[in-house]
């Protein structure tokens, strides 16, 4: 649960930051992590890398102004975590919000993310609220 912690601590301190710099992601994130997003979803792909990572964060926080999971649960090794938690977005151009379950199957190498699979319950209401007209 340390090793979650710190990865969404390091999450927030990269976003909340103005200069953006990847280094930050370092502290939680392997330099050949790569994230798994579903292709049913706007920022679809496999992201690689640091300068992965960051661009995936940047592209959501774009998508969403509000990000954010509560009921988080984990089983699982320190190599290997099984989470899920309750997930709440809200689209940034339409302010329209939503809850769903939400899980992840992260990969740890050295206590660093080295792969993570979401699986979000529902993706198409998440691209329409994404693509709602305003």
């Amino acid at each position: 649960m340390q090793m979650l912690e710190r990865m969404f601590q390091v999450e927030m301190a990269f976003m909340q930051s103005e200069s953006k710099d990847v280094r930050l992601l370092a502290d939680a994130f392997h330099p050949d992590v790569v994230v798994h997003e579903p292709t049913s979803l706007p920022y679809s792909g496999d992201w690689i890398g640091l300068e992965g990572i960051a661009g995936l964060m940047q592209q959501m926080n774009r998508a969403f102004s509000k990000v954010a999971v509560e009921d988080l649960s984990c089983a699982g090794s320190p190599a290997k975590l099984y989470v899920s938690s309750t997930l709440h977005l809200t689209a940034r151009a339409s302010g329209i919000s939503i809850t769903q379950p939400f899980s992840q199957i992260l990969r740890f190498e050295n206590g660093l993310l080295i792969e993570g699979t979401p699986f979000y319950f529902d993706t198409a209401e998440i691209d329409a609220i994404l693509n709602h007209p305003t």
